[in-house]
């Protein structure tokens, strides 16, 4: 299984562009910003969210070089070939995509659950979330026409790179904004009263 996964896909730099590099800057400035807003943030306040939101971005920080999605991608295909499942793969690959919808729909739910009563305060994050993981999800289902899509340039610049910093400019300015301007401890000491 490594060398049919090894011949097909070796660890390098992913996308050695300058967008692609600016693309992994703003991921970086995206996780030390939601790590800033989870360590400021009182308990109750959204705090779960936020270190959510952290480790997702510098997974996701490091995945934009390293391009592990197409070694999940090759050793799917190398494990399709060698049980004998290649030409059935669709069932397989309609079954992923259920399960990949099926996550991200849990994992806004849950963030929607966790931000309740603090949803005004972080509502522009998770919708930054919500944009980053349709693109990732995307770009992870490698529909060839929607590639094509999101492939296509303005100016010098694609529609993959404007989606994708996008989501990440939204979590960046909220977590900005919290930081800012942070949550009080509780209603008690805010007044006084306690």
């Amino acid at each position: 299984m490594i060398d049919c996964v090894s011949a097909r896909w070796t660890p390098q730099i992913g996308d050695p562009t300058a967008t692609g590099w600016l693309t992994v800057l703003i991921y970086g400035l995206g996780t030390v910003m939601a790590f800033l807003a989870w360590r400021r943030l009182p308990k109750g306040q959204g705090r779960g969210f936020w270190a959510v939101v952290t480790l997702i971005l510098a997974f996701l920080a490091v995945n934009k070089q390293l391009d592990l999605q197409s070694a999940v991608t090759m050793t799917g295909k190398c494990l399709a070939r060698a049980q004998g499942w290649y030409d059935h793969r669709r069932l397989v690959q309609l079954a992923f995509i259920a399960g990949v919808l099926l996550a991200l729909a849990v994992g806004l739910l849950a963030g929607l659950r966790s931000l309740r009563g603090q949803m005004r305060r972080n509502a522009v994050a998770l919708t930054g979330l919500a944009v980053l993981c349709a693109f990732v999800a995307i770009r992870a289902l490698s529909f060839h026409h929607v590639d094509r899509l999101i492939g296509l340039r303005d100016h010098g610049i694609s529609v993959n790179f404007l989606l994708e910093n996008s989501g990440l400019a939204l979590i960046v300015l909220n977590a900005a904004a919290l930081l800012r301007h942070p949550a009080r401890r509780s209603t008690a000491r805010a007044t006084g009263r306690g």
